[in-house]
């Protein structure tokens, strides 16, 4: 999965602020209204918020791997392929049934062969009951049964990749989600210092303003660099919001989280391209899939050839039956056992549509399994590179913005003392929110190119 695929999203949310100032304009207006002669009853009091409660990564990872919807998803495909390799071994073990009959049976007609007058008659009705203990086993299915229990076999193992893969992909999600909500809470510290400098320097303004010193062109432009800063304020707060629920909803929680942290990364050495790629070709869930599910259908090739070739099959009973015949009646023990052969050696070339189309779906996995291949290899590549370029950013952004801050200062005590211009404060202002901003953004990518690294690898 490609990390910048994995960066906060852009989060249009205009409608919200626009719906945030119309509601605080009406409440403006209903506080200037003027009061009237009979008073409203007063509104019941809104039900106290929940706390909202902040999780480290740590918890939000065990979290998920309580409740994410994907890991359990992956569980009840397990349960699904536990049942089904019952289900196939059971064409291997004997088939025991127990049947029981009672039938009153009546035939005139065989008072065609013993009329009344010949001076003997022959029943005509009769009463059977009967119970049978069966068994049925199958000896030699030319190959099917042991390529059945085979393929559930495999599958069975399939299953536990499958979850390992779901593991790791929620895993990369929530710390994905998880440094998210933390870039998006220090955009909005930025923005909110952005906006107190600028006040700031409104305040500044006004007084030398008031002194003399400056003229209405400072007072107007400092203003408008405020009224500039606060749509931002609202818009970082916002794509919090929105970070905080998508967070909450990764890990599939209904109230509200938030997360407890600092964004702080550390460039770390990568492995090579190649050491990376041995890795992944050794750990990944998804490609040790793939090449389970391949082996699945070499041996459902193998069961579809057997079709057409003789099979020999044991099938014995043993039991208790009683007949009545009226003037006669008995009892006793039955038996019988055999063992049968069948051989279908001409089934209108069913059984060759079927071997071709299994070999179909071989020759189809087997290649999505080499397309597989290299995508992993694509994606290691992209991974590496991604972690380095971030790893480059943020060595390069180290010292930024401790030098913007006092480049800043100086702008500010130089506008004081009447050496510095308004413009030259704005480019320093500007400086420095932007450099705040690209060493979070900077950080937070390379966590999660990191981690991004550690799930294409197969080891997270």
């Amino acid at each position: 999965m490609n990390p910048r695929a994995l960066s906060l999203r852009g989060f249009a949310l205009s409608a919200f602020a626009v719906s945030l100032l119309s509601a605080s304009t009406a409440t403006a207006a209903a506080s200037a209204a003027p009061d009237v002669a009979v008073a409203a009853p007063a509104p019941a009091a809104p039900p106290p918020a929940a706390a909202m409660r902040a999780l480290t990564l740590e918890e939000a990872l065990q979290i998920a791997a309580r409740r994410s919807y994907a890991i359990q998803r992956a569980q009840e495909y397990g349960r699904s392929v536990r049942g089904r390799y019952v289900e196939e071994r059971a064409a291997a073990l004997p088939r025991i049934s127990l049947d029981g009959a009672y039938t009153k049976v009546s035939d005139e007609t065989q008072n065609v062969f013993f009329p009344p007058d010949a001076g003997f008659s022959f029943p005509t009705e009769q009463t059977v009951q009967s119970a049978t203990l069966n068994l049925d086993q199958a000896l030699f299915t030319w190959g099917q049964i042991g390529a059945a229990l085979k393929a559930a076999k495999i599958g069975l193992a399939s299953a536990e990749d499958v979850s390992r893969r779901a593991d790791q992909s929620t895993q990369l999600e929530v710390t994905s989600a998880f440094y998210d909500v933390l870039l998006a809470r220090e955009l909005r510290a930025i923005a909110q210092q952005n906006l107190e400098q600028r006040e700031r320097a409104l305040d500044e303004a006004r007084r030398k303003f008031a002194l003399g010193t400056a003229t209405e062109y400072d007072v107007l432009a400092a203003d408008v660099a405020v009224q500039n800063a606060r749509p931002v304020v609202i818009r970082t707060e916002a794509n919090a919001v929105l970070a905080r629920d998508r967070l909450r909803f990764v890990l599939a929680e209904t109230d509200e989280v938030d997360a407890r942290g600092e964004l702080s990364a550390v460039p770390q050495p990568t492995p090579s391209f190649e050491e990376a790629l041995a890795t992944a070709l050794r750990q990944r869930p998804d490609l040790a899939e793939s090449v389970k599910r391949k082996e699945v259908y070499r041996q459902l090739v193998k069961i579809a050839k057997a079709a057409d070739k003789p099979r020999l099959d044991l099938s014995g009973s043993y039991g208790w039956k009683d007949l009545d015949l009226g003037l006669m009646q008995g009892d006793g023990t039955t038996w019988s056992a055999g063992v049968f052969l069948s051989f279908p050696f001409f089934d209108g070339m069913r059984t060759r549509g079927r071997v071709q189309q299994a070999v179909s779906d071989y020759n189809t996995q087997d290649i999505a399994e080499r397309q597989l291949r290299e995508q992993v290899s694509l994606e290691v590549r992209d991974a590496l590179s991604a972690v380095r370029e971030a790893a480059g950013i943020v060595e390069a952004l180290g010292g930024t913005v401790q030098q913007a801050e006092k480049l800043l200062a100086m702008a500010e005590k130089g506008f004081q003392l009447g050496v510095k211009t308004r413009l030259e404060v704005d480019d320093a202002q500007l400086s420095l929110a932007q450099a705040r901003g690209n060493l979070a953004r900077a950080q937070r990518d390379l966590l999660v190119a990191q981690t991004n690294l550690k799930f294409v690898t197969g080891v997270l």
